[in-house]
């Protein structure tokens, strides 16, 4: 490949590690810290966070159009005008010549569009950070503070309530059915986001990030859930739905709870009938008034499945009590043919159903279900219990300053190593050093462009991974300097010196680096999930070193020492090549 060549795949890696670290720096640098709070929570909270906005901004706006309707769209406000304009377009309303409250609010058709409005304003913004925050170079939790937990199957439990253990297969099926569940409490418990996976044969990882509170960690852990079948009162349902779902402003209060009229007695409740949107989180498809009175509990539930109606091929969810369980069902919906039972899983209808006929053990419940929503259904279904009991076997914490502790002092180890490196090859090395510091520091930009794009995890044994690279990788730049000296010793011109230089020192590095990278794979194929990290960060070192070493180094030399021309580069103080 020529030298243009060259240069032009250079410029490409760097612009394309542009693209991949740009994420990173774009969430650490420029996402506002209450942002980064928000987009942290969950998805549910952050659904109502925008709820209670969009309450808010509509309060307010109710308030000015009493006030002044002439007066301006006030500049945190201005925002809507955009939407306002395309609810005018898609109307066929011809557009204002200046944009006062009144015009602002006529543009929508009613006051639960712009509700609509709103709450999707805010929350796609949170979305979209908590996207961007998924593609970033995360931080672990010994540098960022938050919560380790390593739960152990109870096979004992398991071998006395079912008469045998579970095998390798099975236990590692039930273990991600736990899994399973206890990702899908994530919202109902409003923790943010752990990571939860399985460890070992028999134990689950769950690491917590940011500051949480332990008890409701536990409660998240090792909660059975709260599921309870519910009568429905279907004459206030239908006057609640008349009111709120074409006004749901005023359903809400400021936290995002729904307000309960004053008709609703005593010994009923009112509750929002959810199905997951387009985000993947419960959305508010109707309200349900319930009967207080437990008609079922959900501790008699022994399964519960995703299937298909073999009628019609649509989704169902097929789930099967106890016997217990089962005369409970059985005489409640004898007695009650024709009305409607609300499945209610913490606070938070899931399911309707008219009850066509009595049931027993074996309960169907059929509607307009997507397979993802029929399939979720089950999923809450079975959190009320876990596949198999789990243990906690230990449970360490790391305090917020801990973590800030730990993040300054994995910044300044590699600064100063960097800068130390630095130091020392101008020093040793002369202008040539520059070269190499070039290199060094296209290594490090590589590095953490390429970690950013995997979505690594950095901790401090990643961060000593990242060190020691940059050791490495500054080693084979000085076995090429050293070569470029022994041939220029030998009387060769500046060219053949770097041609040789770099050529004959080619397959010294290549046999360090290659032994490295098969060590790095062992360590991340045996070792723990600290030992990993150390390792994954080492192999990615490597390459990038080959390439910016081999490669770039090359290059730069090139530009300065040419076959016609007897001008070179001094490889110390002293000497020039």
């Amino acid at each position: 490949m020529n030298k243009l060549g060259r240069t032009l795949l250079v410029v490409l890696v760097l612009a394309v590690c542009g693209m991949l670290l740009y994420p990173t720096v774009k969430w650490y640098c420029f996402v506002p810290q209450d942002v980064k709070n928000l987009a942290a929570g969950s998805n549910e909270n952050i659904r109502d966070w925008a709820r209670g906005q969009a309450s808010r901004e509509i309060a307010t706006l109710r308030g000015m159009l009493q006030s002044n309707r002439n007066q301006a769209v006030p500049e945190d406000l201005g925002y809507l005008i955009g939407y306002a304009e395309d609810a005018r377009k898609d109307n066929g309303i011809d557009k204002p010549e200046s944009w006062d409250i009144y015009a602002l609010l006529s543009s929508f058709r009613s006051e639960d569009e712009l509700f609509s409005v709103i709450e999707s304003y805010y929350r796609d913004r949170i979305m979209e950070a908590k996207r961007l925050s998924g593609n970033v170079l995360q931080l672990g939790l010994d540098l960022r503070g938050g919560m380790s937990v390593v739960l152990e199957a109870d096979t004992a439990g398991f071998e006395a309530q079912h008469g045998y253990v579970p095998s390798g297969n099975e236990l590692a099926g039930l273990l991600a059915d736990d899994i399973e569940i206890l990702t899908s409490r994530i919202d109902q418990f409003g923790v943010t986001e752990p990571d939860i996976r399985q460890q070992g044969a028999d134990q689950i990882l769950i690491e917590v990030p940011g500051e949480v509170d332990p008890e409701r960690v536990d409660s998240f852990l090792m909660s059975r859930g709260s599921l309870t079948f519910h009568l429905v009162d279907q004459e206030l349902t239908n006057r609640v739905n008349r009111a709120y779902m074409g006004n749901r402003a005023a359903a809400f209060r400021p936290d995002g709870s729904i307000i309960v009229p004053d008709y609703i007695p005593e010994g009923r409740e009112l509750l929002g009938y959810y199905t997951e949107d387009e985000y993947g989180i419960d959305e508010l498809r109707e309200f349900v008034v319930i009967y207080s009175d437990v008609a079922l509990d959900g501790t008699h539930l022994e399964s519960a499945r995703m299937e298909r109606n073999p009628q019609n091929n649509q989704p169902v969810v097929n789930f099967r009590l106890d016997s217990e369980g089962g005369e409970i069902f059985y005489d409640l919906t004898s007695r009650h043919v024709g009305e409607q039972l609300s499945v209610v899983m913490d606070g938070k209808v899931k399911s309707v159903a008219v009850i066509n006929s009595a049931i027993s053990q074996d309960v169907q419940l059929s509607g307009s279900f997507t397979e993802d929503e029929a399939r979720s259904l089950a999923v809450a279904l079975r959190t009320s219990s876990l596949p198999i009991d789990l243990t906690v076997v230990s449970q360490q914490g790391v305090g917020a300053s801990l973590g800030s502790d730990a993040v300054t002092v994995a910044l300044r180890a590699i600064l100063f190593g960097l800068m130390l490196i630095v130091l020392f090859m101008v020093i040793y090395y002369g202008p040539a050093g520059f070269i190499a510091d070039f290199a060094l520091i296209m290594n490090f930009y590589m590095m953490i462009a390429v970690l950013s794009a995997l979505h690594f995890t950095l901790t401090l044994a990643s961060v000593a991974g990242l060190v020691l690279t940059l050791g490495m990788a500054i080693d084979a730049n000085v076995i090429i300097y050293e070569r470029m000296k022994e041939e220029l010793a030998g009387g060769k011109s500046p060219y053949d010196t770097v041609k040789l230089g770099f050529g004959r020192a080619f397959w010294t590095i290549m046999d360090s680096n290659v032994t490295t990278i098969i060590a790095a794979v062992v360590l991340s194929v045996l070792g723990s999930s600290t030992v990993k990290g150390f390792a994954n960060t080492l192999a990615v070192g490597i390459f990038c070193s080959l390439f910016t070493s081999l490669f770039v180094s090359h290059l730069l030399f090139d530009f300065f020492v040419k076959e016609e021309s007897f001008k070179g580069v001094r490889l110390s103080w002293r000497r020039r090549i």
